[in-house]
Order: structure tokens, then C-alpha cells, then sequence
């Protein structure tokens, strides 16, 4: 399958048509950004690792049940994924207090949730996304009852894969964020996490949850490479240690 057309560029992904009319190439970018793009830089072999764990974490979700846009992992970079509408809200499910929503509610940051939380957000980037609820949604025609509830039901889905594959790892699940389309495919996933104390039946907050989501990340990107030799081949996990050892270094 070749890229044809650009369809899209955004902050981490090139999107392109293919000769399939219902078959998009994501081409995942080096690009780093902050605070709605205000802070810009690159970090070397990030498109590659962004693109391989994506696709690990599609996996993952498919095998639950939970449908995904993935259709074929082209190269490092470059995936082929099914062509959606996305339906313009971000969803957030929270285990523990954290960033805006520590603030909001005057929580120290780092404790644990009574119950896992869903939040919906309007993804404007003019408005900064806004938080708002489903009423405002559905006042707003961004999305239907029936979308909403699946998207519900397919959000805390996911939060708990993805709490027992952290959990796997020695990383507690922060929270986690996406953005779904109509047919429930994903679009994205962007994920909070801590490595979970030695100490049995204590609980250190969070110093920086930029420091520990590159732990995550990198206890990740481990773990995939330790099982290229099972699906991917040596060589191709050698062709990307130079991404590794970046990430051990951004770390």
C-alpha cells in the first residue's frame, strides 16, 4: 500500500489517503509539543516509538474486545488504519487525583480515586478544549446518546486492559485519555502513570508525572523489545535501539 494525498497534519502525525478509499497511512512524527503547541522541539526515534507502542496497545485492546483502527504496522514509522469519523470529544477516565482535575477539587495529587472517573472534554483547539458533560454534547450535536454510551462503556473497558497490563509492569495506571470515532475505533490513547512502590501498604504521591510517565514509557517500549525474537524478528528490534536508548535518556 502506498501514501497518496496528505490528508491531515497535526502535532505527532501525518495522515495520507491510500489507493483504498477506506484505508489511511498515520505516519508518526519526531515533533514534540506543550501547552497547546506553545513549546515546540523534537526528540530523535519518538515517531518510531509512538508508532510501535500504539499499535502494541491496539493489540492489546483487540483482543478484549474493544475494536481499533488498526489494519497493518507498515514500517517504523507508518501504520495502515481504517478510515473514521472521529467524533470531536476527548475522554478521559481518571484512577487518581491528578493535574487540572487535582486542582479543580483541591486534591493533593497521587490519590486514589474512590472509582474510576469519566470525563468528556470538546476537542477545539481555539476553545482549549473545554471540559463539558454529555448533555452539553449532545446539545452541541457532537455526538448522539447511543455514541456516548458506547463510548462510555468502551472507555472504562479499556481503562481496566490497560490497569491489568501496567499492573504487569509495576506501573499504576494515572489516567488516560483518547479520542474515538463514530465506530468506536481509536484515534489515539495518551496515558498518566507511576511505577508502584516497593513498600506494602503505602503510597508515595507523585513528585513529577513527567518523570514517571517516561518510566512508563520506557517500562514499555522494555517490554516490547524483549518480545521482538516472538513477533517482529531480531532485526527489526535492532533497528530501533537507537530510539530506545533516547527514550532512556529523555527518561
Amino acid at each position: 500500500m502506498e501514501k497518496k494525498e496528505l490528508l491531515y497534519e497535526g502535532k505527532a502525525k501525518k495522515v495520507f489517503t491510500t489507493e483504498d478509499p477506506d484505508a489511511l497511512i498515520v505516519s508518526y512524527k519526531d515533533d514534540a509539543t506543550a501547552f497547546d503547541g506553545q513549546k515546540k522541539g523534537t526528540i530523535v526515534g519518538k515517531g518510531a516509538i509512538n508508532n510501535r507502542m500504539t499499535n502494541h496497545v491496539f493489540k492489546l485492546l483487540e483482543a478484549e474486545g474493544v475494536p481499533t483502527h488498526l489494519i497493518e504496522e507498515l514500517n517504523d514509522r507508518e501504520t495502515v488504519v481504517k478510515k473514521v469519523e472521529i467524533v470531536p470529544l476527548e475522554v478521559i477516565i481518571r484512577n487518581f487525583s491528578a493535574g487540572s482535575f487535582a486542582k479543580k477539587m483541591g486534591m493533593e495529587e497521587g490519590i486514589e480515586l474512590k472509582c474510576p472517573t469519566l470525563e468528556f472534554s470538546y476537542k477545539n483547539d481555539d476553545l482549549h478544549d473545554p471540559f463539558i458533560n454529555s448533555y452539553y454534547a449532545l446539545a452541541l450535536d457532537l455526538a448522539t446518546q447511543e455514541e456516548i454510551d458506547v463510548i462510555s462503556k468502551y472507555a472504562f473497558q479499556v481503562n481496566e486492559v490497560m490497569r491489568r497490563y501496567f499492573a504487569g509492569l509495576g506501573i499504576e495506571l494515572i489516567d488516560l485519555r483518547s479520542s474515538l470515532a463514530a465506530i468506536t475505533a481509536r484515534s489515539s490513547w495518551r496515558m498518566r502513570y507511576r511505577r508502584t512502590p516497593a513498600g506494602c501498604g503505602t503510597r508515595r504521591l507523585m513528585k513529577s508525572l513527567t518523570r514517571t510517565g517516561s518510566e512508563g514509557t520506557l517500562a514499555m517500549w522494555k517490554t516490547l523489545t524483549t518480545r521482538c525474537s516472538n513477533g517482529w524478528g531480531s532485526s527489526r528490534g535492532n533497528s530501533l535501539d537507537g530510539h530506545k536508548n533516547s527514550m532512556r535518556r529523555i527518561a
